[in-house]
């Protein structure tokens, strides 16, 4: 790799670029995993932290591929050690709520919230596999390639664990409105 950093400075120059390419990416995943702010930028640090430890390594073997699923593969592996250190359900703050950006009737807003955390409670009860590949894939907007390379899959395994998340998450949805109460036998 010719134009590789040579000097500390130039190292340095070029994780800044990385960390201002990616840190909405990282935040967003972070916050999607752990469901809090404070948390999420908790996480976010972490992972740029351990990226930097890591980074002229990386340089070296991405072979000029893009680090953005490196770093994602970096936060998934944190998030992971996150619940399962203080095993604890995410929540989120009421002042976190974004405001509306035009008015809605009544009725199309408890609609819209209702089919909303219906969704969100159906992402939380697909397998960890599943959860994360949805959140890369709607949250973030990675592509299939991307994905396959953060969670260390091929591009097929991939493509058809997407495909799996999104029929059982219509599944789970289903069931859902199907049964009000959300009985989750």
């Amino acid at each position: 790799m010719d134009d590789a950093p040579k000097t500390k400075a130039e190292l340095d120059a070029t994780f800044s670029d990385l960390y201002r390419a990616h840190l909405r990416d990282v935040y967003s995943y972070s916050y999607y995993r752990v469901g809090n702010h404070h948390d999420a930028e908790d996480l976010t640090e972490q992972t740029f932290l351990q990226a930097y430890r890591h980074f002229e390594r990386a340089l070296r073997e991405s072979d000029g591929r893009p680090l953005r699923p490196w770093l994602i593969r970096i936060a998934h592996n944190l998030a992971a050690n996150f619940y399962r250190d203080r095993s604890r359900k995410p929540e989120a703050a009421i002042e976190d709520a974004g405001m509306i950006a035009a008015p809605h009737t009544t009725e199309s807003l408890v609609e819209g919230r209702e089919e909303l955390r219906s969704i969100l409670e159906g992402v939380k009860r697909l397998p960890d596999d599943r959860r994360e590949a949805l959140i890369m894939r709607f949250a973030l907007g990675m592509d299939n390639r991307e994905i396959a390379r953060a969670l260390g899959r091929s591009d097929g395994a991939t493509k058809v664990l997407l495909h799996r998340a999104v029929r059982q998450l219509e599944g789970i949805v289903a069931e859902t409105a199907a049964d009000p109460a959300g009985s989750k036998s």
